[in-house]
């Protein structure tokens, strides 16, 4: 069995989306000052790195972190490699398939210290071919799934998406994933690690 963690470290400095807190995680207490304990205290927003988007990101009134499915979040799925996350990579996923990671070009914006101008993310079209495919989860290689339209089509279908995954290094195939967000009451968002397993 090999785990494989395509989770992004959170640490101090790290890229966050346009308009999202910076990340501040600084140690509060420490033994080489003399205290019992080293402490560390950490201020981020709940949309960095890896993290898993609730419907109320993008609906009023819809269900929070707290409140998601965690047998949609953990179980088979297939990682996809594509070029472009449009219709067609919709097409691409097997029959049957329910949750399914998206491996773009993105993944190597993650060796970059700036936000990019551009990068791959799902349109309102795009998430309307995964939804009519029976997808319940899908998860991308960077901090966004898609546009406003496409948010709004997955999250109002029940689609669970996670987003900042780091699929630098995965192959394509059938994996086992499991991905636990925190508990987060009423958040509209919460961090998560995920990790696949190959058997």
């Amino acid at each position: 069995m090999e785990i494989i963690d395509i989770s992004v470290p959170i640490r101090t400095g790290m890229i966050t989306y346009p308009g999202d807190p910076d990340v501040r995680l600084e140690r509060v207490t420490s033994i080489g000052a003399g205290a019992q304990a080293n402490i560390s205290k950490l201020d981020f927003g709940v949309h960095t790195g890896t993290h898993v988007d609730a419907p109320l990101h993008f609906i009023e009134g819809a269900a929070a972190a707290d409140e998601l499915p965690l047998d949609v979040l953990n179980g088979p799925c297939e990682v996809i490699t594509v070029e472009q996350l449009d219709a067609a990579a919709a097409e691409s996923i097997p029959e049957g398939v329910e949750r399914v990671l998206f491996r773009t070009p993105n993944s190597e914006l993650w060796a970059q210290d700036t936000f990019p101008d551009e990068f791959e993310r799902l349109n309102g079209a795009a998430a309307e071919a995964l939804v009519a495919r029976g997808v319940k989860l899908v998860g991308v290689d960077y901090l966004s799934v898609g546009d406003e339209d496409a948010h709004h089509v997955l999250l109002g279908a029940g689609v669970v998406p996670i987003e900042g995954l780091d699929l630098r290094g995965v192959a394509a195939g059938p994996y086992e994933l499991h991905c636990l967000p925190h508990k987060l009451a009423g958040s509209d968002g919460a961090p998560a690690r995920a990790i696949l397993i190959r058997r």
